[in-house]
């Protein structure tokens, strides 16, 4: 099994909306992935929430079969049609992929 951790700090303001907005939005746009591909696992998409500690705004957990499943995600144009959106909300992003 494969996870794929990827966290994201966002600007202030972007695209015409403020940081939470955007991070409502981009909560949204990464929810419609949820069993987009074979192989796909559990797939978290989680705001930062008030009165616990966060240093970044959104972070997706999920996990795959296998590196097959993830790179079909990875490639999936559902998921390519989100990149552009993301980049220019986004401050800052950390990921991980791993084998267990």
């Amino acid at each position: 099994m494969i996870k794929h951790i990827v966290m994201w700090k966002l600007k202030d303001e972007a695209e015409g909306a403020d940081r939470a907005t955007n991070a409502r939005k981009m909560k949204q746009l990464l929810d419609a992935c949820i069993g987009l591909v074979p192989g796909m696992g559990t797939f978290e998409v989680v705001l930062a929430q008030p009165g616990l500690e966060a240093t970044y705004d959104v972070v997706l957990y999920s996990e795959f079969a296998d590196k097959t499943a993830l790179d079909a995600y990875l490639d999936h144009p559902q998921h390519v049609a989100l990149k552009p959106f993301i980049g220019a909300v986004r401050e800052a992003r950390q990921c991980m992929d791993y084998e267990v």
